[in-house]
């Protein structure tokens, strides 16, 4: 068996989400069952650095897979390419993994972003990429609100009540907000997150933008240790998983 790391991208609108599930189809699903022809038919099992909801959507997801076939990195990405059509998932890279390389637990660090369309008219090319929010946003405050949450705490009041993750504390190295035209792009970075931490920080954040929080409530929100006292869940179709860090001895690429 030959263990290996890919990057990949993917348009998450068509899918459940990165994880396989009883009804709908999943990014590992479409993955599992390209490796699959290049693994004789027997079945190949994908674990990805992070499991992305539902229309969440991915510029550079790593993704393990182990195979028995005896492939070159570079053609087993045209391979899997190949194979994955026509479904929105292409793998940008491929490369043997490192002795003791794991795709999710060897991970230091995830990269976010988070992309809001501010002005009036609704997105045709942008669709399904951004949360379009027609009334204008104050970028400059919603940075300054989102340092409050920088550091380590318990992330209670933004995770999903779902969450199926064991603790609530959370250690959140970069939240900056910044306006590009008409664009707002929330870059999020941590080592890892709750279920839906990104997307209720943004909705909190909007809050702060449209004038009716300040940085004071963004921070009481967070004391209060309770889902309700933070904003409302921000739309999928916004976030993307642009990058994933590993230590310099594990990095595959």
């Amino acid at each position: 068996m030959a263990d290996f790391a890919l990057v990949l991208e993917y348009d998450g609108a068509p899918f459940i989400g990165w994880q396989r599930q009883g009804v709908g189809i999943s990014v590992q699903e479409v993955l599992e069952t390209a490796a699959a022809r290049l693994n004789g038919g027997a079945p190949v099992a994908a674990i990805a650095a992070g499991r992305t909801d539902a229309g969440v959507h991915a510029a550079a997801q790593v993704v393990g897979i182990a195979l028995a076939a005896d492939f070159a990195p570079a053609r087993l990405r045209d391979a899997l390419n190949f194979h994955l059509k026509p479904h929105p998932v292409a793998v940008r890279a491929a490369a043997f993994a490192p002795p003791g390389w794991h795709a999710r637990f060897s991970a230091i660090g995830r990269a976010y972003r988070y992309t809001i369309l501010n002005r009036a008219a609704r997105p045709a090319l942008a669709a399904g990429r951004v949360w379009h929010v027609p009334h204008p946003l104050d970028a400059a405050a919603m940075h300054a609100a989102a340092q409050t949450l920088l550091g380590r705490h318990d992330f209670t009041s933004f995770r999903a009540r779902a969450c199926q993750a064991k603790s609530p504390l959370r250690t959140l190295d970069r939240l900056d907000v910044t306006r590009d035209g008409e664009e707002i792009a929330i870059a999020a970075e941590a080592r890892s997150f709750l279920h839906h931490q990104v997307r209720n920080m943004v909705g909190t954040l909007k809050l702060v933008g449209e004038g009716r929080w300040g940085a004071a409530d963004v921070a009481a929100a967070l004391a209060a240790r309770d889902r309700a006292r933070a904003g409302p869940t921000a739309p999928a179709a916004g976030l993307c998983l642009i990058g994933v860090r590993y230590p310099e001895t594990l990095d595959p690429f």
